[in-house]
């Protein structure tokens, strides 16, 4: 299975070599990486072009002119991936909160499913032991949120690190996505749901980032909490 990684980057001029060099240490023959930079003022762009050198034909790179979101890098991604072959396309932060490791596991489970996701909140699941009580409340929280409204049984809705089939990609009216920020993983999830996909839902530890800074903010935290009740009306048809 020919797999290709999205990883949206902005400011991991850090990260991006050591993700690189970890995926390709992984039994996986034909993996790719699709980095779609934002336009990253510490240079994380002219790396991405460095290491596509370094890997021809294993390290693509898509560059856009600034912060455009997380939604339409995502979409960007996509569409390059599969236009590029890819049988499957993964989603994947770029500061190793996602264990690479973990990816193996995640092809596998594709065999018998559309899409699997890693789950912090599945048995065998878990986030950072460090954070603080009031973050992992806050991140469960999210969770008991978004699934209670929208009425799906998906532990982890807003787990950024996904593996889906080509033909599931296909097979999703993605241009009817509207959300930005973190909310477009619900979105997407709930998509997926309604149109009775196969979700294989992975157990992962979820990190802390080592090296940068989060883009989580507030005004995100609140677009997504309004933005849920838009969703489960935007789909009713599906």
């Amino acid at each position: 299975m020919q797999v290709t990684i999205v990883v949206p980057t902005y400011n991991e001029a850090e990260n991006l070599p050591k993700l690189v060099s970890a995926l390709f240490t992984l039994p996986l023959e034909n993996l790719k990486v699709l980095v779609v930079d934002d336009n990253s003022p510490d240079g994380t762009g002219q790396i991405a072009d460095d290491l596509a050198v370094q890997h021809p034909g294993r390290v693509l790179v898509i560059h856009r002119a600034g912060k455009l979101g997380l939604r339409t890098a995502y979409l960007e991604g996509f569409r390059y991936a599969i236009a590029n072959g890819a049988e499957a396309v993964g989603q994947m932060d770029a500061d190793f909160s996602h264990d690479p490791a973990k990816l193996v596991e995640m092809v596998a489970a594709l065999q018998s499913a559309d899409v699997a996701f890693g789950s912090r909140y599945v048995p065998g699941g878990s986030v950072d032991r460090e954070w603080p009580l009031w973050r992992k409340w806050l991140s469960a929280f999210g969770n008991f949120y978004a699934r209670t409204i929208l009425g799906f049984p998906l532990r982890d809705v807003t787990t950024g690190y996904r593996l889906w089939r080509r033909e599931a990609i296909l097979g999703m009216p993605l241009e009817r996505i509207r959300s930005n920020g973190y909310v477009f993983l619900v979105e997407m999830a709930y998509m997926a749901w309604r149109l009775g996909y196969r979700v294989a839902q992975v157990p992962i530890y979820f990190a802390d980032r080592k090296f940068g800074k989060s883009k989580m903010s507030f005004r995100i935290q609140i677009e997504a909490a309004f933005r849920v009740w838009q969703v489960k009306w935007q789909y009713r048809d599906l």
